[in-house]
């Protein structure tokens, strides 16, 4: 008996350190990384200080770098992308929970699964054959002589009809995003009791009330955990944002003017950086790149402890 329970303790210990030690590998790995970009970006940073992060200037042959341009275009392109697929997902997820039942339900919960598996680079080919004519064609005129005419936004909507922009590239990371913000909100609201709705109905609320006073109170941190995980997806895409934002050095406060993002410039430029400065100011750009998703879950995490405590001092 007594060397049975000495065998149950040792497993119960083994049990514990693995897991204390799996918890120290992803606080090791994040600070390697961390220090890594750290000291490659040193010589970047010591030449140009903080400069590097308000200068829009990229030139490498006369070796002077600025993370500017594509830093907005990260950070422009994700909130494109995030604003477009928010309304969509929860549209989508409470069709899927609320309205709809059955083999239609089956069918679209699984092509939304096939839309998350489909490779970066297919999204990519797409939007630059197929959506990059339609926006040129169609849609860029339309908000050119719309939005592009109003005072103070309309310099935001001024721009050659080419396809190929800010806007394009949050847009096709919108959709890229879609199934993740999708999902996530599918099973929130599938978890409701449906007691509580049902309820809200007998009373005389109307869809948009049940979905307002009931639902989204009830799924709140799970929607906004959704909408934060799509943003971290759409910050650090590389191929298919290459493909149809242009690739331009120039900075441009337009949507649909091309642009750069973080990831798209390490993509373009990595395998063709010469001399010590150029490769560490990409590597910058990656230590930017980090920071900024680092700080995106850190924010999301702290709004999140705070809506909890909320909660739990109003209860």
């Amino acid at each position: 008996m007594q060397t049975s329970q000495v065998i149950r303790r040792m497993k119960d210990s083994l049990f514990l350190h693995a897991h204390l030690l799996s918890a120290y590998a992803v606080a090791a790995i994040f600070l390697t990384l961390f220090l890594f970009l750290t000291d490659a970006a040193l010589p970047a940073l010591e030449k140009f200080g903080w400069r590097f992060f308000t200068t829009a200037a990229w030139d490498p042959v006369h070796e002077v770098f600025g993370g500017l341009t594509p830093l907005y275009g990260t950070l422009v392109s994700s909130a494109i992308a995030v604003i477009l697929a928010i309304p969509l997902s929860f549209g989508m997820a409470y069709f899927l929970t609320q309205i709809t039942r059955g083999r239609v339900a089956k069918v679209l919960r699984i092509l939304i699964e096939l839309l998350a598996g489909v490779p970066s680079i297919i999204y990519g080919m797409w939007g630059l054959l197929v959506l990059a004519t339609v926006f040129a064609q169609h849609v860029q005129p339309l908000l050119t002589d719309t939005l592009g005419a109003l005072p103070f936004i309309g310099e935001f909507f001024q721009g050659p009809p080419t396809g190929i922009n800010l806007l394009m590239a949050g847009t096709v990371l919108g959709i890229m995003i879609l199934p993740f913000i999708t999902s996530v909100m599918q099973d929130a609201f599938a978890i409701v009791p449906k007691d509580l709705i049902e309820a809200a109905y007998a009373t005389g609320a109307t869809r948009w009330e049940v979905v307002w006073y009931v639902i989204l109170p009830y799924t709140r941190f799970a929607v906004f955990g959704g909408v934060m995980l799509g943003l971290g997806r759409a910050l650090g895409e590389t191929m298919a944002v290459t493909f149809v934002i242009g690739n331009a050095g120039l900075f441009s406060k337009s949507f649909l003017m091309p642009g750069a993002t973080l990831s798209s410039v390490l993509a373009n430029e990595f395998a063709e950086a010469n001399g010590e400065l150029y490769l560490s100011s990409l590597i910058t750009l990656g230590l930017m790149l980090f920071i900024l998703t680092f700080l995106v879950i850190a924010l999301s995490k702290l709004i999140l402890i705070r809506l909890k405590n909320k909660e739990g001092a109003h209860g």
